[in-house]
């Protein structure tokens, strides 16, 4: 498959196909063949891509609608009975390091892992 040159990562990812789902980078996809083989040995369970955790909801203001802040992990899975959400970080941001500390204060029993 290609992909439009229309754009490049501003890091340098390219996007890559894992198991016929496209990855934003070779990392990610690499991870994601990773936790398949844990999910199929039984390491793992429940494995989602892309979980989202809404830090913040959405509200009206002045009779304009605010979006929610969310975060958005890589990977969702269960690994010893304990949720936990997985992010493949090539660069981090100034945006996932704010988001980042705001999800580790309102989701405590979640366990959030960088890959």
């Amino acid at each position: 498959m290609k992909f439009s040159a229309a754009k490049p990562n501003k890091f340098h990812a390219k996007k890559t196909e894992g198991d016929g789902i496209i990855f934003d980078s070779k990392k990610e996809a690499g991870r994601y063949g990773e936790l398949l083989m844990e999910s199929r040995a039984g390491l793992i369970t429940g494995l989602v891509l892309q979980p989202v955790y809404r830090i913040q909801e959405a509200f009206k203001r002045d009779g304009e609608t605010v979006r929610a802040i969310v975060y958005r992990g890589d990977f969702g899975y269960f690994r010893d009975g304990r949720l936990v959400c997985e992010d493949s970080k090539g660069v981090r941001t100034e945006a996932y390091k704010l988001k980042r500390k705001l999800v580790l204060f309102r989701f405590p029993d979640v366990l959030f892992v960088e890959s």
